[in-house]
C-alpha cells in the first residue's frame, strides 16, 4: 500500500513538473485539501522511512512576510510517531515542522485507519 501510495506521488510530483510554479502551488493546495483533517506525513531519504508524523490537521504552504509570494516550503503540527506504528502512544508529542518543496521527499495523506 505505501509503495503505490509512494509510486501515485511520484507520477503526480513528474507531471507537475511541467507546470509553472504558480500551478504546482494550486494543485498543491488542492491536494492538501483534499487530505481531510487527519493527515499523516512520511518523510523519506531514498526508499527509507526517516520521519513519521500523524494527526496532522493541515499543511500550510509558507508565504513571504509581504503575502504576496509562496515559499519553498511546508509547515504543519503533528504527532511524532516515532516508532512508526501509526498511534499516537504514550509519550509522543504534538510537535512542529517543515518540509522543503525541493529537497524533502515526502508523502500527505489521509490517514484511512482512523
Amino acid at each position: 500500500m505505501k509503495k503505490m501510495i509512494f509510486l501515485s506521488v511520484s507520477a503526480i510530483m513528474l507531471l507537475m513538473s511541467g507546470c509553472t510554479q504558480e500551478t504546482q502551488n494550486k494543485l498543491g493546495r488542492a491536494i492538501q485539501n483534499w487530505t481531510g483533517t487527519n493527515g499523516v506525513l512520511e518523510v523519506y531519504a531514498g526508499d527509507k522511512l526517516v520521519k513519521k508524523f500523524i494527526k496532522i490537521d493541515k499543511m500550510s504552504t509558507a508565504t513571504s512576510t509581504d503575502g504576496d509570494t509562496d515559499r519553498p516550503y511546508r509547515f504543519g503540527y503533528g504527532v511524532l510517531d516515532e516508532n512508526f506504528n501509526g498511534t499516537a502512544d504514550k509519550g509522543e508529542k504534538r510537535v512542529y515542522f517543515e518540509v522543503s518543496d525541493y529537497s524533502t521527499s515526502y508523502v500527505f495523506y489521509e490517514n484511512p485507519h482512523h
